[in-house]
């Protein structure tokens, strides 16, 4: 199982919000790139980028942010926030992103998800970011009608190399991880998912790692990490001892 560091992006600075909220933003780090070293430092194999900005703009917003960390470490990287059109998917990966991630565009304009998927092999996530079941867009500050199951299902499919399951209602609040919905939404679909939102402890990975049985492949860390509360020796240790992760780079 993959522990995926979360670097999330607002004015250039890593950050931190609450429940997806903009003005509930802590701020971290003002060097990103030096916190993607420092996570590459200390063993990650991994890292998630959200750029907060562009998910509200509908366009890339700390893209010299980025690209900082492109250039500071050769880890994968996965990215997402305001990726709505293929030239901007093409552009990214051009640039060296691993693989990128599309949310609102996976509501608004399924075809694009589609057709990404098809030319770039492996490189597409798709996010299912939910509040209250329902998947959330435009920087989660839209809910639509759409279940986080009947989406993935949807692209069953489409060959998008995994599902980003985010439960924002709990998102950087350190309440725990929603067990149940996403282990709901792995056994619904054979498309890999990856856990997002709540994370607040070890016992919170250890909690997961039965679920990879089931298809959850990974899991982003934010908070926790960067306030102390996980040691990431001991949860890369931990999540070692897992079987294959089952979404190869």
């Amino acid at each position: 199982m993959i522990l995926f560091p979360a670097i999330d992006l607002k004015d250039g600075k890593a950050v931190r919000l609450l429940r997806g909220e903009m003005e509930a933003a802590t701020v971290f780090n003002d060097d990103p790139a030096a916190q993607a070293e420092a996570f590459a430092t200390a063993g990650f194999e991994w890292l998630h980028i959200v750029d907060l900005n562009g998910a509200f703009e509908g366009r890339p917003v700390n893209a010299d942010a980025v690209q900082n960390i492109l250039w500071a470490t050769r880890l994968p990287v996965q990215l997402g926030g305001g990726i709505r059109d293929m030239a901007t998917i093409e552009r990214w990966l051009e640039l060296g992103v691993t693989r990128v991630i599309l949310g609102t565009v996976a509501i608004k304009d399924p075809a694009l998800v589609r057709a990404a998927a098809k030319r770039f092999p492996g490189r597409i996530v798709v996010a299912v970011d939910a509040r209250g079941g329902r998947v959330a867009v435009e920087g989660w500050s839209e809910v639509s009608e759409t279940t986080a199951v009947d989406l993935g299902r949807s692209f069953e499919d489409a060959g998008v190399t995994a599902l980003l399951y985010t439960d924002v209602d709990r998102d950087g609040a350190l309440e725990g991880v929603n067990l149940e919905a996403t282990s709901a939404l792995a056994e619904a679909v054979r498309i890999p998912v990856i856990a997002s939102g709540g994370v607040a402890s070890i016992d919170d990975l250890a909690a997961l790692m039965p679920l990879e049985e089931i298809g959850v492949a990974g899991v982003v860390c934010g908070r926790a990490l960067y306030d102390g509360r996980i040691d990431p020796a001991q949860a890369l240790d931990l999540l070692a001892g897992s079987p294959e992760d089952g979404i190869s780079p």
